[in-house]
């Protein structure tokens, strides 16, 4: 098996992701990092801190050239970090000393590379959130579709009370509305530019530091921390911890889907399946098995992020780099999710006779709530809550359904709506419709919205 599974051609199928992976290539890393540069450079050319001339060359030549990632790996190895060898590349690359020696005026590697990270980030956060908008408008579907079909709620895996297929549907898609809330809120706090010389106090910068790190932000399209934030990685712990919500709440999707589509439950038909080696009858549930696996590993990953966060003094180079270790894995994982929740949600149909035959199973037990409220009108409730259970025990022992039972402890009493699937869904149709509402909304907003904030970083 391949170090990572989303770098692997055999795997690829299963965990890859290629417009995430594009994202988190080297390549993107180098070409972020030398739009840093070009910007930075630019900067300080328009506050003359360089010549405007110089400026103008780095910008463009930051545009322009090619850097082979393989060839910074043994400069990279030795240094612990990729900028001295991109920064050396750069200045070789642009055949104009004369003007190549202002590139990374006052700058420290990890200015680079976390405004880098910053500006691809925020590209993952915006292919995430097209994504989750897209899932939710084809779960919104759904849940609007089978608003009012019955199915049987379980609770520790036991046949409950009813619910509707909508309801469980809308259970699935509200925590995603929720993410995008938070996304939205954490912008502010993740996506900032990095910009503090080497040991955060910005001196190599000159007095113009805070008006140069301002303009920097605003030609990157970024946040202005107005601090430095070289050894604060709440930031990228705040974003991992994100990725893990999302990512966790597909996991809770995948994990239903699987219990759902077990044998003898048979209550949703998936789309595609997963065959056997040996067993011809079987079409394994292998996309909510993904689900559930990859909010495990995301979970896990995070973790290794809050971690991450003590950073030793100023500056930390054990610390950054299980930030590198994690971050991007973390991203793959959480994009992946979100791409195979889409697959699964755009194939995904109930099953209304099997439902139907689950709580015909339970021979009228998955009424025995709604029978004690309806007894507790006629009787202490303590005492309405006894008679269920001893008839409920009666019908494990004797195999009779409990409204026969009920017919005989209690003639004449018409109790015939307790034991309505439809009358029993409660909440169930109004939580999936105003979830569906939602839903729809959110995609209304997303049109509106347009292409706003899609720059090239």
């Amino acid at each position: 098996m391949a170090a990572s599974v989303f770098d692997s051609a055999l795997h690829a199928g299963l965990f890859g992701d290629r417009e995430a992976a594009a994202l988190l290539s080297d390549s993107a890393e180098i070409r972020a990092m030398l739009l840093v540069e070009g910007e930075l450079a630019r900067a300080q050319g328009a506050r003359g801190i360089i010549p405007a001339d110089s400026a103008e060359a780095i910008w463009r030549a930051s545009r322009e050239v090619q850097i082979d990632p393989a060839a910074l790996a043994a400069e990279t190895g030795c240094n612990g970090v990729a900028v001295p060898a991109l920064v050396q590349a750069f200045r070789a690359a642009m055949q104009a000393p004369e003007h190549a020696q202002y590139v990374h005026r006052g700058a420290t590697s990890q200015d680079i590379t976390d405004t880098a990270l910053a500006l691809r980030l925020r590209r993952i956060a915006a292919l995430l959130e097209a994504r989750i908008r897209a899932l939710l408008g084809r779960l919104g579907a759904l849940a609007e579709a089978h608003a009012g079909l019955p199915m049987a709620a379980r609770s520790w895996g036991q046949v409950a009370t009813v619910t509707s297929f909508g309801a469980v549907v809308a259970s699935w898609g509200a925590p995603l509305l929720s993410h995008l809330d938070r996304l939205g809120q954490l912008r502010p706090r993740v996506f900032l530019v990095s910009l503090s010389g080497a040991a955060g106090t910005a001196a190599a910068l000159g007095p113009q530091a805070a008006g140069l790190r301002a303009d920097l932000a605003a030609a990157l399209g970024l946040g202005d921390p107005q601090r430095s934030w070289h050894s604060s990685r709440d930031g990228p712990a705040e974003f991992a911890g994100w990725l893990a919500l999302v990512t966790g709440s597909l996991g809770k999707m995948g994990q239903d889907l699987q219990l759902m589509a077990q044998s003898g439950i048979e209550e949703v038909s998936l789309p595609g399946g997963g065959g056997s080696s040996t067993m011809p009858q079987k079409s394994n549930p292998v996309q909510p098995a993904l689900l559930v696996a990859l909010a495990g590993h995301a979970a896990a990953l995070s973790g290794a992020l809050q971690g991450a966060q003590v950073h030793a003094l100023q500056r930390d180079g054990a610390a950054w780099m299980r930030e590198w270790l994690a971050l991007p894995q973390l991203c793959m994982a959480a994009a992946r999710a979100l791409s195979v929740a889409g697959e699964l949600a755009a194939g995904l149909a109930p099953r209304p006779a099997e439902m139907e035959r689950n709580i015909a199973a339970s021979r009228g037990t998955i009424f025995a709530e709604a029978l004690v409220f309806a007894l507790a009108a006629r009787m202490p409730r303590p005492q309405a809550q006894e008679r269920v259970k001893e008839m409920c025990r009666q019908v494990g022992e004797s195999g009779r359904p409990l409204a026969g039972i009920v017919a005989e402890t209690f003639p004449g009493w018409d109790l015939s709506d307790v034991f309505s699937a439809g009358a029993r869904l409660g909440a169930a149709p109004e939580e999936a419709l105003a979830f569906a509402r939602r839903a729809r909304e959110c995609g209304a907003c997303a049109e509106a919205r347009g292409g706003k904030g899609a720059r090239e970083y």
